[in-house]
């Protein structure tokens, strides 16, 4: 699983950041996408990328400011001119459905794919085989959300080397004992199949946030997370300012991480005011939270299974 970060700024685009936009690439999965925001500029960040718009799947909306939803009218019919057939979902708050139909109405873009629009309430956002998403409301100055994207876990590795001692060659048996059935050999023996399946592989949980101030509903959807991706627009000197406008410090989104137990922490939707300097944010977060990681444009952070 990679997270491709094409914009960390916070607000408006400076030279060295460009406005909210990530996207997560699933390698086990053929390498389709998910996108999280979609500010200004975002295909631009694409075509400075390895990423394809004809494998982005789904989009996730964590509000309505315009530096979080303005590149989309563009992307979505980029997407088009670039191929794109497949069915694209976006997913965001009341209001994103208008904003996109209006855009594409009135600009006459045509889009040569089924697109879907689900505008949210708090709770799941949809279930997979292999995923669960949820979204609970965050605190900032309009409806805003926050994900909390949860792997399932897996069954762990087939035992091969274990299976061919016992005399067990490759076939239809395999998805039968991988399945942890009770099966019968051609000797009539009996095996458990759970006896040659490794451990269970843990899945993966991954909490981003849109813009917040403090609150309870950030340290529910980061609980144990193996990533949580915060804001992090001011620096602790500025507190007061931050929480007034909805927003978060760099301790903040440390605090955040300490309670709720995550392993690693990212910040990100940086101020331009530390542009060059915003080391001081990572420094500030990191001697509440040492494993903390400050995003920039174009980095790309991997996340392996538990057991990689």
């Amino acid at each position: 699983m990679e997270f491709h970060f094409l914009g960390t700024g916070a607000g408006v685009p400076s030279t060295k950041r460009n406005v909210s936009s990530l996207v997560i690439r699933f390698l086990q999965r053929n390498g389709i996408l998910w996108m999280v925001d979609c500010g200004e500029g975002t295909q631009q960040q694409i075509l400075r990328s390895s990423l394809k718009l004809s494998r982005l799947e789904k989009i996730f909306i964590t509000h309505l400011h315009g530096d979080h939803i303005f590149g989309l009218p563009g992307l979505l019919g980029s997407r088009s001119f670039q191929g794109g057939k497949t069915s694209l979902t976006i997913y965001g708050p009341k209001g994103i459905k208008r904003f996109i139909e209006q855009s594409l109405s009135i600009s006459n873009t045509t889009l040569l794919y089924p697109l879907n629009i689900q505008e949210l309430e708090e709770g799941v956002v949809f279930e997979e085989e292999d995923f669960i998403v949820r979204c609970l409301y965050l605190d900032h100055v309009m409806t805003t959300f926050g994900f909390r994207i949860e792997e399932k876990s897996q069954s762990g590795e087939l035992l091969v080397e274990k299976l061919q001692k016992k005399g067990i060659t490759p076939g239809p048996i395999y998805k039968r004992i991988k399945a942890k059935e009770r099966v019968q050999l051609n000797t009539g023996e009996w095996i458990d199949g759970a006896d040659y399946v490794g451990p269970d592989i843990n899945g993966r949980i991954v909490a981003v946030l849109g813009d917040t101030k403090p609150c309870e509903a950030s340290v529910t959807l980061a609980s144990s997370a193996n990533i949580l991706i915060h804001e992090a627009t001011f620096s602790k000197e500025n507190e007061e300012m931050a929480h007034q406008y909805g927003h978060s410090t760099a301790y903040d989104a440390a605090k955040v991480a300490s309670t709720a137990k995550v392993k690693t922490l990212i910040l990100n939707h940086i101020s331009a005011r530390y542009e060059g300097q915003s080391n001081i944010l990572e420094e500030e977060a990191r001697q509440i939270f040492s494993n903390t990681y400050i995003a920039y444009d174009t980095y790309i952070h991997t996340l392996y299974r538990s057991n990689e």
